[in-house]
C-alpha cells in the first residue's frame, strides 16, 4: 500500500524530526492530539480519517507509532530526533541483541561501537531475523551481535519498547561481536 507508506513516513517525519516544520507541538513524552495531526494533514492535502488513522497505526508492522488509551493523542514510540522522554520501562535482557546495518558502516562500528547519532538511542533487535531485516533496508545487511547481558551486569542500562525494539545509549566497540 503505497499510500499507506507515504502517510506512515510523513507521520514519522512529523512525531519523531520536525514537528514545528508542521507546526505540531509534541508535549514532554511526545505525545500530540490526534485532531491537530489529523488537520495539519489535511491542510497538506493529505484526508485522513481517524478510523483511517487507527489502522495505520494498528496495522503497522514495525508498531512506529501508538495511540492513546482514550485514543485522542498520537506519538511516535522510538526513533526520535527531537527531545522527548517516552518513559519506557525496563525489561527481562536477553544476554545477545542484534543490530542490522550494511558493510560500509562497520569499520565506523568497530572503532567506536554503535552510537545514537541524532537519534535518542541505538536501536536493537532481540532476534537476528528482526536485524537482518532491519539491515536490509540500506543494502546487503549484516548483523552485529551485541553482548547485552554482559553490559548490563557492567552497568549500562537497556530500555524496551512497545513495539519490541531494545534501546540503549550507545554500545561501546568492547560489547560487539563481528560476523566474519
Amino acid at each position: 500500500m503505497a499510500a499507506g507508506t507515504n502517510v506512515s513516513k510523513l507521520l514519522s517525519l512529523i512525531l519523531r524530526h520536525r514537528p514545528q516544520d508542521f507546526g505540531v507541538v509534541l508535549d514532554a513524552q511526545g505525545w500530540t492530539p490526534v485532531d491537530a495531526l489529523l488537520a495539519v494533514l489535511a491542510a497538506r492535502g493529505v484526508a485522513l480519517t481517524r478510523p483511517e488513522l487507527q489502522v495505520l497505526v494498528q496495522g503497522s508492522d514495525k508498531q512506529r507509532f501508538a495511540l492513546s488509551p482514550d485514543g485522542r493523542q498520537i506519538r511516535a514510540n522510538q526513533g526520535h530526533s527531537v527531545q522527548v522522554k517516552l518513559g519506557h520501562q525496563s525489561a527481562d535482557l536477553p544476554e545477545i541483541l542484534f543490530h542490522g546495518t550494511v558493510a560500509r558502516f562497520l569499520p565506523s562500528i568497530r572503532a567506536a561501537g554503535l552510537v545514537r547519532g541524532r537519534r535518542h538511542h541505538v536501536h536493537l533487535s532481540a532476534s537476528r531475523q528482526q536485524a537482518t531485516t532491519v539491515g536490509g533496508r540500506r543494502g546487503a545487511p549484516v548483523v552485529v551481535e551485541v553482548l547485552a547481558g554482559r553490559m548490563r551486569a557492567e552497568g549500562h542500562v537497556f530500555l524496551l519498547s512497545p513495539n519490541g525494539v531494545w534501546l540503549a545509549e550507545r554500545v561501546p566497540p568492547e560489547y560487539l561481536l563481528f560476523p566474519d
